[in-house]
């Protein structure tokens, strides 16, 4: 069965994931979606230093929006910040340092967040990581998991009351099509037992992220929430984490811009909200989340057993000590 989800999943990414892929469905965008002004709204952005962040970054900052980038690396991120000012000629561009794979950390920034600032419209969590090797962070987690999981849930849980208070909130997830051939996994959700695979682990999270929003659009209604795959793009961590794919895609894969295109879409355009919130984005329109006889969905015990497992690490996060830290619940 994995052969053959592969097999689909590749056949069907050479036609609609590659930049040949976004030019055809472009033909079909209106223009008009994003002739928009979106001054006086702000945007958190993670991995906003570099390629499809910096590039939803950019375009934001074109129309107006406050941006917060939140990067890992200072001098990458003030290098970004400063060109994203320069073209975009909008100085509301702020940069917070924040590793996404380390959860205490996520959570401390989120909390002090929402205590400096009274509102945020747009949460686009960008960042992620393909590591190959099983490695933990300091807090014991799996480092993809941790930052392709469980940095996106402490997050995107610990914002919602501030969303909740914004017009128009939204929250955008970038995942990946490679989560087509995953099925949610709920044993074993840190791959402490099966053979390591990093490409595989990664879109295990991703289907964790799909699952996520999901469960998200369900519990906070008042927000839109929405995942896309931005397709197969040429970017620093593409080439840094899958040199081979990269090379042997040479030619063939998306511009930063075109990758950021949907994420810049379901942030900024009416278009977007008037669709179902929880659904799963390609080139600005909704597609299903399963591949055809691909025996990837899942049962609502599964899912809810899913959850669970993250509220339990996320209380685990929750409850290490710190007195200057509010701590909030994850439910």
């Amino acid at each position: 069965m994995s052969l053959y989800r592969n097999a689909i999943w590749f056949l069907n990414g050479i036609h609609h994931y590659t930049r040949k892929g976004y030019e055809a469905a472009a033909q079909n965008f209106d223009p008009k979606d994003l002739e928009v002004s979106v001054v006086g709204r702000s945007f958190m952005i993670t991995g906003a230093n570099s390629g499809i962040g910096k590039a939803a970054a950019m375009a934001i900052a074109k129309r107006g929006g406050t941006v917060h980038m939140v990067c890992r690396n200072k001098e990458r991120a003030e290098e970004a910040q400063s060109d994203i000012i320069s073209q975009s000629g909008n100085t509301e561009v702020y940069v917070h340092i924040v590793d996404m794979c380390q959860t205490s950390k996520v959570l401390e920034f989120a909390e002090a967040f929402k205590k400096q600032h009274a509102s945020l419209h747009v949460l686009i969590n960008n960042a992620g990581c393909m590591v190959h090797k099983r490695e933990l962070n300091s807090e014991g987690l799996e480092k993809n998991f941790a930052t392709n999981t469980m940095g996106v849930y402490i997050l995107t849980q610990t914002l919602v009351p501030l969303l909740q208070k914004s017009r128009d909130p939204r929250v955008i997830t970038v995942s990946s099509g490679g989560m087509l051939v995953q099925k949610l996994r709920v044993v074993d959700l840190q791959t402490e037992k099966e053979r390591f695979d990093g490409v595989m682990v990664y879109a295990q999270n991703k289907r964790q992220q799909v699952v996520l929003t999901e469960h998200w659009a369900r519990a906070h209604p008042v927000i839109h929430f929405s995942v896309t795959h931005p397709g197969w793009v040429d970017t620093p961590a593409v080439s840094s984490s899958m040199p081979e794919f990269h090379r042997m895609m040479e030619g063939r894969l998306r511009t930063a811009e075109q990758g950021a295109d949907t994420v810049v879409w379901l942030a900024l355009s009416r278009a977007a909200v008037r669709k179902r919130s929880g659904q799963f984005f390609q080139d600005r329109r909704p597609v299903p989340t399963h591949l055809p006889l691909g025996c990837t969905h899942s049962s609502n015990q599964e899912i809810q057993t899913f959850i669970t497992q993250l509220e339990t690490l996320a209380q685990t996060v929750q409850s290490k000590p710190d007195e200057d830290l509010c701590r909030p619940q994850f439910v």
